[in-house]
């Protein structure tokens, strides 16, 4: 066991985690020239495309450690094996050993911070990397203290070192300062071209402590991952705690109370690669033929049938969702293959949550929680690509708090569950801590945008140099559809933005609803502040004029508070012209025509339908 380290690379969005994990693979030739590809470990095509990490990715690796070290004399009891005779210099070779390092690369986005935690759950060290063209930036101090929560070692290394803009001396003093650690502690390297990633290498094996655990004890594995096969059934990513796993063992998943038999086990290369046993402080997979996805849930733990642990490890908080919003599928036969759909993918991610519902407009479908939108985004595409779902989603909203007059609390996820207007007696919202850090230079448009968001600021203070960080109490409602683009564009990309939540507080909340012909479509549906509702229900009423197409009668599109119409517009019909065959005559004939026309299209309105498209759900999102 000392011989092994487990370790995870954290860092903010674009700091180079993925091109690190890349040479460290080279170094170790753990992946074959042949096979060898940029952000080798994302093995999705859309992390490929977009270039960023969404899965964190498991890999173990074989490496040879030597150094030299200066000794006075070898003492007479050293070790043979260890200590090679003195030459000339003094200076003493170490033996070469070979130590396994069990590597997750890990996502930098705040919407897969869920997977992070994860991934230090099953670690001992992490290594931190920054940017030195951009220094420390807000998710590199969320994850930062995710590991020191877990009391995880940790090996700053600062990226990107042969950049012409780069500033290590500056953003040296920063992870001094964020981390209280010795500046000759910081490690110097260039991802890309693989310089001083060797001297990375050796100090997770000099720093980083190796697993504590007792091989000969009763199992206890954690689960901290899943994945599901079409051929071999859900197969489960562990952490050996305590004791040693065999091929052919019965085991039992703790949580859930099955018993499965363990048809391979195995560690994870590039490719999976089976193994007869697997012991203490070691990271592996095991393939039981497990067909159901409820039947497997991260942070759970393995155990012996015949000689169980004492208690389950404790896993990971629940991931809590943020953002709700509905899916539902195009065609209403395919409700059954979204949810086998959506069961699979919560293997794969596990933050994803969702339960049943209905609309009237849309028929039934469910209503999913995310962690933000590139959450929401990123699960729409995965829907699309890889179980060929086409699906529509509502408007995204957050959880609200509501109170009624005879005391009790109802938690509504969907506008369509609020009570009726005379039962409430208040509405919470839930408040965020939001920290943007920022230049000096765009703090007036960033401070401007927070307060027009109901943001309050709580503090503001220099971190370094011209660098400041912003703190916020802000509402989530407020966030969760533009802001992080807004905040992004203002800044040129240079403000880094991360949230906690920070409890609910009572506010002036409204139900808006959207009448179409008075007919009210309940997918279009939004809680919203007061104060807001005029303008906002005005340009939902514009956009949607703008997208619906025309009937053959007119479609009065209104948005009402309760009974109350705040904002209309009409969508004019598509009209014959039936006089085109009078050339003249007398004007009650034309009249008689219209008439007639007149009557028609009364009869067409009370039987007709107004198909809403696609991208009127989506247009709420892009309404600026």
């Amino acid at each position: 066991m000392d011989k092994i380290r487990n370790f995870c690379i954290i860092a903010h969005i674009d700091h180079g985690k993925s091109t690190l994990a890349d040479r460290m693979l080279e170094i170790t030739q753990t992946v074959d020239v042949r096979q060898m590809e940029n952000q080798v470990l994302d093995d999705m095509d859309l992390e490929k495309e977009r270039g960023i990490t969404i899965k964190s990715h498991a890999i173990q690796m074989a490496y040879k450690y030597s150094r030299k070290s200066k000794v006075e004399r070898p003492s007479a009891e050293a070790d043979s094996k260890t200590l090679s005779t003195l030459n000339d210099s003094g200076l003493s070779t170490l033996s070469e050993a070979v130590y396994t390092l069990n590597l997750i690369d890990t996502p930098g986005h705040v919407d897969f911070s869920y997977e992070v935690s994860r991934s230090i759950a099953a670690c001992e060290g992490a290594v931190l990397v920054v940017d030195a063209t951009q220094g420390v930036q807000a998710q590199t101090i969320s994850n930062l203290y995710m590991a020191i929560e877990h009391d995880l070692e940790i090996i700053p290394v600062l990226n990107k070192c042969d950049m012409d803009n780069a500033m290590p001396e500056r953003v040296e003093d920063e992870i001094v300062e964020l981390l209280g650690c010795k500046r000759e502690e910081i490690l110097r390297c260039s991802a890309k071209t693989g310089e001083g990633v060797p001297e990375i290498l050796d100090a997770i094996v000099e720093r980083i402590p190796a697993p504590k655990g007792d091989p000969s004890a009763p199992l206890q594995c954690l689960v901290f991952d899943s994945v599901f096969n079409s051929f071999r059934g859900i197969i489960a990513y562990f952490k050996v705690v305590n004791g040693t796993l065999h091929t052919g063992d019965q085991v039992r998943f703790v949580n859930t109370g099955k018993e499965y038999d363990a048809d391979e086990i195995g560690i994870l290369r590039l490719e999976m690669s089976p193994r007869k046993e697997i012991s203490a402080g070691n990271v592996g997979y095991i393939i039981s033929g497990i067909k159901t996805s409820t039947e497997v849930k991260v942070g759970d733990t393995i155990t012996h049938v015949a000689r169980p642990c004492d208690k389950a490890i404790a896993g990971f908080e629940e991931a809590k969702p943020m953002v709700f919003a509905g899916v539902y599928p195009i065609e209403s036969e395919d409700y059954e293959d979204l949810r086998a759909s959506l069961e699979k993918l919560q293997l794969n991610d596990a933050s994803l949550t969702f339960q049943p519902e209905s609309s009237m407009a849309l028929g039934f479908g469910f209503r999913c929680g995310f962690l933000g939108l590139l959450h929401m985004e990123i699960i729409q595409e995965r829907l699309d690509r890889e179980f060929d779902m086409d699906v529509i989603t509502t408007v995204p909203n957050v959880s609200y708090n509501v109170y009624t007059k005879d005391g009790s609390m109802i938690e509504v996820h969907n506008p369509a569950g609020m009570p009726d207007l005379t039962e409430i007696d208040r509405i919470e919202e839930p408040y965020i801590r939001a920290s943007v850090i920022t230049t000096a230079d765009y703090i007036g448009p960033i401070m401007t945008l927070c307060l027009g968001k109901r943001g309050e600021l709580v503090k503001q203070e220099y971190i370094s140099g011209n660098r400041m960080e912003l703190l916020f109490d802000m509402p989530l409602g407020e966030i969760v559809i533009d802001f992080y683009d807004k905040l992004k564009s203002i800044s040129k990309g240079y403000a880094s933005f991360d949230w906690h939540m920070n409890g609910f507080r009572p506010s002036n909340l409204v139900k808006l609803d959207i009448l179409l012909n008075g007919e009210q479509v309940d997918a279009l549906s939004t809680l919203t502040h007061r104060d807001n509702a005029v303008d906002f229900g005005r340009r939902m009423c514009e956009k949607l004029k703008e997208l619906l197409p025309r009937q053959q009668f007119d479609i009065a599109i209104q948005a009402a508070i309760g009974a109350k119409i705040i904002a209309r517009e009409t969508v004019k019909q598509v009209r014959k012209d039936v006089l085109a065959k009078c050339y003249g005559g007398d004007v009650s004939r034309k009249r008689k025509l219209l008439e007639k026309q007149k009557r028609g299209k009364k009869r067409m309105k009370q039987i007709g339908n107004v198909e809403v498209p696609q991208k009127a759900f989506l247009a709420v999102l892009k309404l600026d």
